[in-house]
């Protein structure tokens, strides 16, 4: 079944599912990443999450300005982050089960900027404690976004180790930048920063949207390559040849291997 599997997976990226004898060279690795136009879609979505959710680092900051003393709080801080503990752990587990990453990372980004809409433009304690919990909405996305990764990128394992580690990198750069939009003259409600918040959300979703149109059209590939009584482009006939020469046989024999395989989108 294994063998069965890799073949399969072989056929679209015209690599198998293996690295090369003694492990595929990490500067191959990078190569076949950098080339890849998923990566970069992929680093920018997550940046956008990453800088989003800068806000994690300020929670006490915000919820000091909600009235109470120093303890309060900072035991504020506690409930939104069990919360979405709990979400997060089922909004994966669905997403996995139905097998859907596109809506999973769509639908928080309204909830957020609600949440930073409400906490920028009311003063009463009620809506503004409601806003942490629905700014914290962005943690649910942070699985979504590496599971996606993993379905977009699958294969080789060099080129989705050498992706993984250049989103992570640029997602994370956004940790550099983010600190100085929390600026101590916009208390109480740091409209700057949540106003950033809001269009880091939006670059999300563009991303997620650009993302979900390279993906469908690369299953409409698969699902060509897949009938044989559909004639194939030049583009098709080339992975499929390489994917023949990988497996020692013809291409009509690499093109009945096809079967099944779809990224998940």
């Amino acid at each position: 079944m294994k063998n069965v599997a890799n073949r399969r997976l072989a056929i679209e990226a015209a690599e198998a599912d293996v690295d090369e004898a003694g492990g595929m060279s990490q500067i191959k690795g990078m190569k076949l990443a950098f080339q890849d136009s998923k990566t970069y879609i992929l680093a920018i979505a997550y940046m956008a999450i990453t800088g989003a959710a800068g806000f994690q680092n300020f929670f006490p900051t915000l919820t000091a300005t909600l009235g109470y003393n120093h303890i309060i709080s900072l035991l504020l801080c506690a409930p939104p982050y069990m919360f979405m503990v709990f979400y997060s752990m089922a909004h994966c587990l669905i997403s996995d089960r139905i097998g859907q990453r596109f809506w999973f990372f769509m639908y928080p980004i309204p909830i957020t900027i609600v949440g930073w809409i409400v906490f920028m433009t009311t003063d009463s304690f009620g809506p503004r404690y409601f806003s942490l919990f629905l700014m914290i909405f962005v943690f649910a996305m942070n699985g979504t976004c590496y599971a996606w990764i993993a379905n977009a990128i699958p294969r080789p394992p060099a080129k989705r180790a050498a992706a993984y580690a250049f989103i992570n990198s640029v997602g994370n750069s956004a940790s550099i930048w983010t600190p100085f939009t929390y600026r101590t003259r916009d208390a109480p409600h740091y409209d700057l920063a949540l106003g950033i918040n809001i269009g880091l959300q939006v670059l999300a979703a563009c991303m997620a949207i650009i993302l979900r149109i390279k993906l469908t059209r690369q299953n409409a590939q698969l699902a060509r390559m897949e009938n044989e009584d559909v004639p194939l482009t030049e583009k098709d006939l080339a992975k499929l040849r390489k994917t023949a020469d990988i497996e020692g046989i013809d291409i009509a024999a690499a093109r009945r291997l096809q079967k099944g395989y779809r990224y998940m989108i």
